[in-house]
């Protein structure tokens, strides 16, 4: 875990490939086909399979977890927006930044490769610990 004093959530990234899109798909049991069959996902405007945005949203959730520890996300609050979809065999890197206003209120996002957000909100850890 990272320092009480933290004013940046530990990055958390990975390359989502379509078996990992394959598997969250029966962890979900959520087989929309844009996400898991390829010839109906090129028919879409898509042009090809997508990642679930949960998945994308857990990487966020290991950035809190990781930098504070899973205590403190007892009665967090998120609020955030799926911006851009995850094409499969994406990389992708979650974050966050403190806000300078509010000391328990973290910016927290996803972006792909070429920094383009992906997911962008807010997170309120009321457990977090202050600077």
């Amino acid at each position: 875990m990272s320092s009480m004093t933290t004013q940046r959530l530990e990055a958390v990234s990975m390359t989502v490939t379509q078996a990992d899109i394959d598997i969250y798909a029966g962890l979900t049991n959520d087989f929309n086909p844009l996400h898991v069959d390829s010839e109906f996902a090129a028919g879409t405007p898509m042009g090809s399979t997508i990642a679930h945005g949960t998945l994308s949203l857990n990487l966020i959730w290991q950035s809190l977890a990781r930098t504070f520890g899973a205590a403190a996300l007892q009665g967090i609050t998120l609020d955030i927006r799926f911006l851009k979809p995850l094409y499969a065999n994406g990389a992708i890197t979650a974050g966050g930044q403190r806000d300078a206003q509010d000391p328990r209120r973290f910016e927290v996002w996803v972006n792909g490769a070429d920094g383009a957000p992906l997911i962008a909100g807010h997170a309120r850890l009321p457990h977090a610990p202050l600077p």
